[in-house]
């Protein structure tokens, strides 16, 4: 059974490393983020933490917020490329246990995804710092190393939520017609008069991790929880799509 799993989590990453789409959509994660960093940070990342009661972490990740998109892309691109010409029909006579598949396909997403997403969250940081001076802050810094490590989390968690729901629905571009909204809309329109429910929205509950001082907001474990159930909810119904439906 292990060896059997390995060797299709093997033939998952192969596709994952050989088409472009996906692959750039995984680099993506990282270069999207460390631009934005050196442009906010290099640009106005001292003056924005002179403000008071400024969250110096907090500001350390910004640009995780244009990294997750990139990672629900890379979630999102790398199943729905299963629908495309038939493609999941030879994967399935290939791997005739569709559960098998699913579990190694979601594994090497999750995999790739929580990699790229720990070398982005410590590169931002560690590069966003050169630009900040004497209002530099280390690893040391109360928050920073959690926030670090939680970033990554968060990316991968990003990138299995969009893929669970790629495979209910099928198509890349309707999990990013909804996630897209729900990440960079939704939030904002509804903060000041559902901050309650605002809160447990995957995105932000997962990005509780980056504050140095949640405040009012999940803690920052709490957050990453919440955000993992949404990932679970949209792996399970994404595995019960591809149990069920023909290919």
């Amino acid at each position: 059974m292990t060896m059997t799993l390995m060797a299709v989590f093997h033939s998952e990453w192969i596709k994952i490393r050989s088409i472009r789409s996906i692959y750039g959509s995984l680099v993506a994660v990282f270069a999207i983020t460390l631009i934005v960093t050196v442009l906010v940070l290099g640009t106005v990342g001292q003056e924005q933490a002179e403000r008071a009661g400024a969250d110096a972490v907090l500001n350390a990740f910004f640009a995780l917020n244009f990294g997750q998109i990139a990672a629900v892309a890379f979630g999102a691109t790398a199943v729905s490329s299963e629908f495309l010409n038939g493609a999941l029909r030879v994967s399935l006579a290939a791997v005739p246990r569709r559960s098998l598949f699913y579990a190694a396909k979601m594994t090497a997403i999750g995999g790739a995804a929580l990699v790229i997403g720990l070398v982005t969250s410590f590169a931002a940081f560690l590069v966003g710092q050169l630009f900040l001076e004497e209002h530099a802050i280390g690893l040391g810094h109360p928050g920073a190393l959690r926030a670090a490590i939680g970033g990554g989390i968060h990316l991968a968690l990003m990138a299995l939520l969009a893929a669970g729901l790629a495979a209910l629905m099928r198509s890349a571009v309707a999990v990013l017609g909804l996630l897209i909204p729900l990440l960079l809309i939704v939030p904002f329109v509804f903060v000041d008069v559902a901050t309650a429910v605002v809160r447990y929205l995957p995105d932000r509950a997962g990005q509780a991790v980056l504050h140095q001082n949640p405040g009012d907001s999940l803690g920052p474990w709490t957050g990453l929880a919440v955000a993992a159930a949404w990932a679970a909810a949209a792996l399970l119904a994404g595995w019960w799509a591809v149990r069920n439906r023909d290919a």
